[in-house]
């Protein structure tokens, strides 16, 4: 109880964390992520911001890269001894970047100017949230090169020679309707015409939208793309796949140069 009583001082929970499933292969296991319409309740409006504390996050987030690049090496021998096909590639990259590396900047203050490299110390723009997570997830790039992109010139540069998805529509509903269309279970990124960037995730058939987000609460954020302020207010948008851009992936399995 001494104990307890102690930590509770030091500002730690007591809360015991929510079970992981976990699947091995070869070398490397892969947490299974629980499924996010089971974890959270999402409602019209509602956002979803995680808090950590400050004192841990930098060990904890170099941690989580690390696991990042360990993931990316049991893959890639996985991918040559035969023992995974590029199907378990797609899945792990999406759950490791959406559920390990990019947890850790929800409730990061969004800012203009923002660029911090460590979450929830400092400011993120929009960019730089997407530039810098793909970074730290292991793909060999220059977050400011990316960052510094116009919407349409960082999907190019995501895209590696990939499809870009361009939808126009004069509301709303039309446009999400179109999205929907477009999009399959996984990872995009997306680019609202001239002025802002962010993930789009596909999750059990719902569109989320991961970014740093401008309006309330106005910092890193997922909240439903049907019901974020941000999406209502553009008519056109920049689609590229992420978790099925085989291009993409195997560079990032090969630390080959997205330029």
């Amino acid at each position: 109880m001494i104990l307890v009583s102690l930590l509770l001082s030091l500002g730690f929970t007591n809360e015991i964390p929510t079970k992981i499933d976990k699947v091995a292969y070869d070398s490397v296991v892969i947490e299974k992520p629980l499924p996010i319409l089971k974890t959270r309740s999402f409602k019209e409006g509602v956002t979803v911001r995680f808090k950590r504390g400050l004192d841990s996050i930098g060990a904890s987030y170099a941690s989580t890269k690390v696991a990042a690049d360990r993931l990316r090496l049991g893959l890639k021998e996985g991918l040559r001894s035969g023992t995974i096909s590029f199907d378990r590639v797609r899945t792990a990259f999406a759950n490791q970047l959406v559920d390990k590396i990019i947890p850790h900047w929800y409730g990061t203050p969004w800012s203009f100017g923002g660029h911090t490299a460590v979450p929830n110390q400092g400011e993120i723009a929009c960019g730089y949230f997407v530039s810098t997570t793909l970074r730290d997830m292991g793909i060999n790039l220059n977050r400011y090169k990316l960052a510094q992109k116009s919407p349409i010139d960082e999907a190019k540069m995501i895209s590696c020679g990939a499809v870009i998805n361009k939808v126009v529509k004069d509301s709303p509903e039309k446009a999400f309707e179109e999205i929907d269309r477009l999009t399959e279970e996984g990872l995009y990124f997306i680019g609202f015409d001239e002025g802002h960037v962010g993930y789009l995730l596909k999750r059990k058939g719902e569109l989320f939208l991961i970014h740093s987000n401008y309006f309330s609460p106005v910092s890193v954020c997922m909240e439903t793309l049907k019901e974020s302020r941000v999406f209502r207010g553009f008519t056109t948008f920049h689609l590229v796949a992420i978790s099925h851009n085989d291009t993409l992936l195997q560079r990032w399995l090969d630390n080959s140069a997205v330029l």
